[in-house]
């Protein structure tokens, strides 16, 4: 069961890392994996409420449609990510924007299983790279986008 928490401190504020973050329909854009998005209901205002989204992941000859709901909460600075369907037993990814200085700390973490013992093991030697690329992602959207 691959789970994960990194923090990393930032040198943008936390509204920023939060938007980015938020910006579920950019992610085919920038996260490597994520082949089309998909958002199928949204009940969001000024940064804060939930929305529902399928996402396509692909890995050479893996792709997968997950569903997952999305929380925000903008004056709270969390991001909070719950399965609904898919490929995986369970999966969660909470994200918490701290300030820091001039910049922030980001607070990430995710836990999740497969349903399949066999892509568990295959995905268990993959996940700490990926986890790293994923992280890497964010980073580089971030000064792409905010400088």
């Amino acid at each position: 069961m691959p789970a994960h928490h990194e923090r990393r401190a930032l040198p943008y504020t936390p509204e920023q890392m939060f938007d980015l973050v938020a910006d579920v329909r950019d992610y085919p854009r920038f996260i490597p994996w994520i082949e089309a998005l998909r958002v199928r209901e949204e009940a969001v205002t000024d940064g804060t409420g939930r929305l529902l989204a399928d996402m396509v992941v692909g890995y050479k000859m893996f792709r997968e449609t997950m569903r997952s709901e999305v929380r925000l909460d903008r004056g709270a600075r969390t991001i909070g990510v719950d399965y609904v369907r898919g490929p995986l037993k369970r999966l969660t990814n909470d994200w918490r924007f701290e300030e820091d200085g001039a910049g922030c700390v980001v607070d990430f973490r995710i836990d999740f299983a497969f349903k399949n013992r066999l892509m568990e093991a295959a995905a268990g030697q993959l996940m700490q790279r990926g986890f790293l690329k994923l992280v890497e992602a964010f980073e580089a959207e971030a000064a792409r986008r905010y400088g």
